[in-house]
């Protein structure tokens, strides 16, 4: 807590905690021209929907036909059941919905000025300023041990067997994910918060509380966002570690910026990504802004590359939604099969991961992150998930690819204050 916004952020963040709902959005002040807001808080509701992946984009067009002001939520991975005839039947110890949304009944923005309260009583902000926090940001809980669904031998396993289906020409690309967990654990949802935003400062930071339920979000990814008439979307597809040494650091930004299995990885799932759009766009709209751009966060170097194009003005924000997801970056190419292949080789529903976090705005503008490099935290149940995932593509290395995996979880592990076993 070295300022004063970061000590207000917690304070906000301990008043939203005390509702049975809220979502935080923190962009942690990364500058990027499609930036709209720099901290939301969202809490309490007048209006509530959570539902299976059944009917779940019709039920939230209703929803949202009912409700046109500010709605907050997110959208789950198995939604793809209801976006294709694909199915689901994993191992899933979270149970969160596959889509949940809410009206807020509280509002506040946050800048360098203080606390703009968008929507409720001005006075709250106020109330805001002088509470004291009833949890301290140090506080330390039971390091939970953190198992790993797949041992690294079985890893290479199911990588080589994916490879086979490369090589057959079922698909060109995938992104498979395995499951770390821990079983009777229990933290402090906003210790971990506070924790994994100082590690890993993040543009699509996020904390959602969902009844007993939380995500703690640190999420470098942009699914979608809708400002005026345009779309854009920002798939990542290549990742390298940071390195102390300021030399050295930048050889491995460089190495990644030209590396060729990385580029072809973010190639394709921008084709991919081009052709989702598609569905959305008015003719001939879809560009790409930017090709193979190499960004730098705290723990790692990211390849991210941006599409844009004018949306269709007879399409609700819903069938904009509906029409890109699940997002590219997080399926493979082609899609369908690459959902149907990692069904099978993985061993648990991905749930809230891989899926989005979000807000839509009265002018029907939105922004939704990619839920990943995700701590999810079901407090009833005291069981504690989180996932990584990375490209296979027929020259992918099983090895280094299991090591990017752990790579991706080590500001997550961290964060909890847990062992990995």
């Amino acid at each position: 807590m070295d300022t004063a916004i970061d000590s207000l952020k917690w304070k906000a963040l301990n008043w939203a905690n005390q509702f049975e709902v809220c979502a935080v959005l923190d962009s942690n002040d990364y500058q990027e021209k499609y930036s709209k807001y720099q901290y939301l808080i969202a809490a309490d509701y007048t209006d509530i929907l959570h539902t299976d992946y059944r009917e779940a984009f019709e039920k939230l067009e209703k929803f949202r036909q009912s409700n046109p002001g500010w709605i907050f939520g997110g959208l789950g991975y198995d939604l793809k059941n209801d976006v294709e005839k694909l199915t689901s039947s994993n191992l899933d110890a979270l149970s969160f919905p596959d889509c949940f949304f809410f009206v807020p009944k509280y509002l506040i923005g946050l800048s360098k000025n203080g606390l703009d309260v968008i929507l409720g009583n001005p006075s709250i902000a106020d109330e805001i300023i002088n509470i004291t926090p009833s949890l301290s940001p140090q506080e330390q809980e039971e390091p939970p041990l953190i198992q790993q669904r797949f041992t690294r031998e079985e890893y290479i396993t199911k990588v080589k067997a994916i490879q086979q289906h490369i090589a057959a020409g079922d698909i060109y690309e995938t992104n498979f994910c395995i499951d770390f967990y821990s079983e009777n654990a229990i933290i402090s949802p906003l210790a971990s918060f506070l924790k994994l935003n100082a590690l890993s400062k993040a543009p699509f930071s996020s904390y959602f509380k969902w009844f007993d339920k939380f995500i703690i979000c640190a999420s470098p990814e942009r699914f979608l966002a809708k400002r005026g008439n345009q779309l854009i979307s920002q798939p990542i597809k290549g990742t390298a570690k940071r390195s102390k040494n300021t030399e050295e650091d930048l050889w491995l930004k460089n190495t990644l910026q030209q590396h060729p299995k990385e580029r072809q990885e973010n190639v394709m799932i921008v084709d991919l990504v081009r052709n989702d759009l598609t569905k959305s766009a008015i003719k001939g709209s879809v560009t790409v802004e930017e090709l193979f751009g190499v960004y730098s966060f705290q723990q790692v170097h990211q390849m991210i590359s941006t599409v844009i194009c004018k949306a269709n003005p007879t399409l609700s924000v819903i069938d904009i939604l509906k029409n890109t997801f699940p997002m590219g970056s997080m399926t493979g190419a082609p899609k369908i099969r690459a959902m149907q292949l990692m069904e099978h080789y993985e061993k648990t529903k991905r749930g809230i991961y891989s899926g989005a976090l979000g807000y839509i705005s009265p002018n029907n503008d939105f922004d939704f992150n990619v839920v990943i490099r995700s701590i999810l935290y079901n407090a009833s149940q005291q069981y504690l998930s989180f996932h990584a995932g990375s490209a296979i593509t027929y020259y992918a290395d099983a090895e280094k690819e299991y090591e990017e995996c752990l790579l991706k979880v080590k500001a997550l592990v961290q964060a909890v204050n847990g062992k990995l076993i």
